[in-house]
């Protein structure tokens, strides 16, 4: 996701733009790689080096103000976390050796012998300092609401390696979000801007070497003992090499000769990789969903229009188009696994294709056709449908194929195509009716700040939504404590399909290839502790 989303902010609205990359282009996490650079022969244990491709430049690497999806991933590598989420869901210590918690605090204590990579302790105040960092209103940090709570305050017991955190509104799934919360020393808090093209990292790597557009380089730091359940960076690949290329089919051919490890693919060259038995890890996700703009005097502010605009289309068919054949029918609004909370509050909820229905849904709000175009008070019921295209030309296509729909019907339609970072600013700035913007995050309670609250620029609700019932409902799933509070979780987020406030079109396994490596993925890429140089 390259844009203005990986740059430091001064207001609240550029906060609410940062904040939204990472999860409204969360797909973009992996994409391709140019060809120069780096050893990737299989060598010894820990000793070779891994290239793995990205889609695009991650901009600022600062790891307290970015979030551009990229740069998460890339992150990974060189920031612990006090926790980690196993494939199951399940929490698996990391730089928190075990937690207590309730729905408004909780109790982490520190691992000892966690350095950061000037070799200075890592310790319960550093923990402690950069919870209050993120959480002061003054900083306007993106990772408040994601992997700090709002209202959080943390204060550190030095002699019992605790760090106790506590929040005024209740925090469901306050040790989850931890996972996300990537740890260093308080030194460099004062100056964020610092850690944009270095590291203070607290992972199993540091960053090296940092050419912004071609290649970032990753060393293995010695001495890494604290990783997920303990485990340390012996088998870990000596250095690891994130290149930058566009074309996916470049990343395919690369792949294919061996000049990169890793690539994400999701377009038409899957078929030759699959065909060439290259192997791929994969995690299923929301691909294509459709947002609508209720603010005051957007047509898609009245819920007949919604109704009609969506029994127009034939999603299942639009969820085809979009992934190549390769998708299936959604699930779920957004919570990408691993995630403590699944089911499906989808199915069932939708209008089905059926243009008579939508036409009588027109007509009992007022509408009338009149030369093949539907009017009211005069004005013809016209919208436009933005998309990013850094999902691929296939979503591209399926975007045409609902103008054509929408127009056949009777409505003026136009596609409105964005590059990844301006479509962020698109739905922040608001001038915007229907957009393809998938949401995609690991936990139910963070998709309040999108369906619930303010609009930008003093929230994130950028559909401008009002669904009481959904409101009623995440009030009451956020008092219960993690997992309990799922079938109201469940229940809220099918209040939003059912009001239309939002449409999930299709899902789709994400696909890591890889030769000459090993891994595991989850929601938010590569996990670095289980990455391992290969002979094949």
């Amino acid at each position: 996701m390259a844009s203005t989303a990986g740059t430091e902010t001064s207001n609240r609205t550029a906060r609410g733009t940062r904040a939204a990359a990472a999860v409204v282009t969360a797909l973009g996490l992996v994409g391709t790689a140019s060809a120069c650079g780096g050893d990737t022969s299989a060598g010894g244990p820990g000793g070779s080096t891994v290239v793995v491709a990205v889609a695009g430049d991650p901009g600022s690497l600062s790891p307290t103000t970015s979030l551009v999806s990229t740069a998460l991933a890339m992150n990974s590598f060189a920031y612990d976390t006090l926790v980690h989420i196993g494939a199951d869901g399940s929490l698996i210590p990391g730089v928190a050796e075990k937690w207590s918690a309730t729905t408004t605090s909780a109790t982490f204590t520190i691992r000892p012998g966690v350095t950061c990579e000037d070799g200075s302790a890592l310790t319960a105040e550093d923990v402690a300092a950069e919870y209050n960092h993120l959480a002061d209103p003054k900083n306007q940090s993106p990772m408040l609401g994601l992997s700090v709570p709002v209202t959080a305050v943390a204060k550190a017991d030095k002699a019992a390696r605790t760090v106790t955190v506590t929040t005024t509104k209740p925090a469901p799934f306050i040790v989850q979000m931890a996972r996300l919360l990537p740890l260093l020393c308080e030194k460099s808090l004062a100056t964020p801007t610092a850690l944009a093209r270095t590291t203070d990292a607290s992972g199993p790597y540091r960053l090296t070497e940092a050419v912004p557009g071609d290649h970032y380089t990753y060393a293995k730091r010695d001495g890494y003992t604290w990783g997920p359940r303990g485990s340390t960076g012996a088998d870990l690949p000596g250095k690891v090499v994130v290149k930058v290329v566009a074309n996916e089919s470049t990343a395919a051919n690369l792949l294919m000769g061996g000049q990169i490890n890793v690539a994400l693919v999701n377009g038409a060259d899957q078929d030759r990789l699959d065909a060439a038995k290259v192997k791929n890890r994969s995690t299923e996700a929301l691909f294509g969903q459709l947002l609508f703009n209720q603010a005051a005097g957007r047509p898609t502010a009245e819920l007949a229009v919604r109704k009609a605009l969506v029994s127009v289309l034939d999603l299942k068919q639009l969820g085809s188009v979009a992934t190549g054949g390769k998708g299936r029918p959604p699930t779920g609004i957004g919570e990408n696994a691993p995630t403590p909370c699944s089911g499906d509050t989808v199915t069932g909820n939708l209008p089905a294709h059926d243009t008579a229905k939508a036409a009588a849904a027109l007509t009992g709000a007022g509408w009338t056709k009149s030369g093949g175009t539907w009017t009211k008070d005069g004005e013809p019921l016209a919208v436009q449908l933005s998309y990013a295209t850094n999902q691929g030309p296939q979503v591209g296509s399926a975007v045409e194929l609902a103008v054509q729909q929408w127009t056949s019907f009777g409505v003026k339609a136009t596609a409105k195509p964005r590059g990844s970072g301006s479509i962020v600013s698109t739905l922040a700035g608001g001038d915007w009716d229907i957009a393809w913007a998938p949401i995609g995050v690991t936990l139910p309670d963070q998709l309040t700040q999108f369906y619930d609250g303010p609009p930008p620029p003093k929230g994130n609700n950028f559909g401008s939504v009002v669904n009481p019932e959904y409101h009623r409902l995440a009030a009451q799933a956020s008092a219960r404590p993690g997992a309990d509070g799922c079938a109201l979780w469940a229940a809220a987020d099918a209040a939003l399909v059912k009001n239309i406030d939002i449409v999930p079109v299709v899902s789709k396994a994400i696909r890591y290839y890889a030769k000459g490596a090993t891994f595991e993925v989850d929601g938010s890429g590569i996990v670095p502790s289980t990455l391992r140089r290969s002979a094949d």
